[in-house]
């Protein structure tokens, strides 16, 4: 007969390979925070720079499936659930937008293209 600790690690096991495991965490760590978060708190008001930051790791996160990391970060910065425009986004860090680039988020044009200035200096 299995002990608990072998069906506990075998259950572990399973999750993970699934990939629901950190997933389960992830949510769990969003609903805790969620619950302990007081609505009644006045954010700060958000700088235009914390905004277009926050927007760029928002479409960030997004692009890679981490919904409850958003959820958190909209929660605590008292930001819209609203996104901003892509376009708007480019206009405002004068970025150029191509069909290639726009199918990952900005940020990693935005690396890439600081990556490729610092190899040419």
């Amino acid at each position: 007969m299995a002990t608990v600790g072998a069906l506990k690690q075998a259950l572990t096991e399973t999750l993970d390979n699934k990939g629901v495991l950190n997933e389960l965490k992830a949510r769990i760590r969003a609903e805790v925070f969620h619950a302990i978060e007081d609505p009644t708190t006045v954010k700060p008001q958000l700088s235009n720079e914390n905004l277009l930051i926050n927007e760029l790791i928002r479409e960030y996160l997004i692009f890679n499936n981490y919904k409850y990391t958003d959820s958190v970060l909209l929660a605590e910065t008292g930001q819209s659930g609203v996104q901003l425009e892509r376009s708007f986004l480019c206009q405002e860090l004068k970025v150029q937008d191509s069909d290639e680039s726009a199918k990952l988020p900005l940020l990693y044009s935005l690396l890439n293209n600081f990556v490729e200035r610092k190899n040419c200096s």
